[in-house]
């Protein structure tokens, strides 16, 4: 198992060689160029890392795991239906329910048995948790992958319409509460698409069920 070397270059010892490969840039300018390097070296701050500190990974989700200078635990794969993720050295790691810093912060407390100093960097490929239902009445009721500005009348849509005889004036969304239970959010698609009620047509969120009567 390797362990990571300090292998950058002093900003004095980038201006020397970078003076031999831009000579005709100014002194000024070699050690504004050779600063950012230095700065973009692993050990930086990564003010640019692939983070969403708002997404919460669940289930089904599929996540690359990199671990610098480890080839062998970097990993590209999917959350399992208990949660959790399964790393060479650590094992099992509970990833849904945490943010991707989160889970970087967890995973590098385990392998901190092996390695000094682990940077782990947990992105996001594929989010599969993210899903909404739509029952009763339309031409492909199912479960559907849930995007962040998908509304009810987009539901519908994605659900390719309504059946004959769809009641769509009694159209609803069961919604979970946070302590448990459901609520029940009233939809009049008649009056929605007539520029009636526009606040009707709501926003999904992950694990809403539309039912068309």
């Amino acid at each position: 198992m390797k362990m990571k070397q300090n292998g950058l270059l002093s900003v004095s010892s980038l201006i020397v060689f970078l003076a031999v490969l831009f000579p005709g840039q100014g002194a000024a300018g070699r050690a504004q160029t050779a600063a950012g390097v230095a700065s973009s070296g692993p050990n930086a701050t990564s003010v640019g890392r692939p983070h969403d500190d708002t997404y919460v990974i669940g289930n089904d989700d599929r996540l690359s795991i990199n671990v610098w200078k480890e080839p062998d635990l970097t990993e590209t794969l999917p959350v399992r239906s208990d949660g959790k993720i399964s790393l060479p050295l650590i094992g099992d790691v509970e990833a849904s329910g945490r943010t991707p810093r989160q889970l970087e912060e967890a995973i590098s407390a385990k392998l901190r048995i092996y390695i000094t100093d682990p940077e782990v960097t947990v992105m996001v490929l594929q989010i599969n948790s993210q899903k909404f239902n739509i029952l009763g009445r339309v031409a492909k009721p199912g479960s559907y992958l849930l995007t962040t500005t998908m509304t009810v009348l987009d539901a519908i849509a994605e659900a390719g319409g309504f059946q004959d005889f769809a009641k769509q004036k009694k159209i609803y969304i069961l919604r979970e509460k946070a302590g448990g239970g459901e609520t029940r959010i009233a939809f009049n698609y008649k009056d929605v698409i007539q520029g009636k009620h526009p606040e009707q047509n709501i926003r999904l969120e992950p694990h809403d069920t539309v039912v068309v009567p």
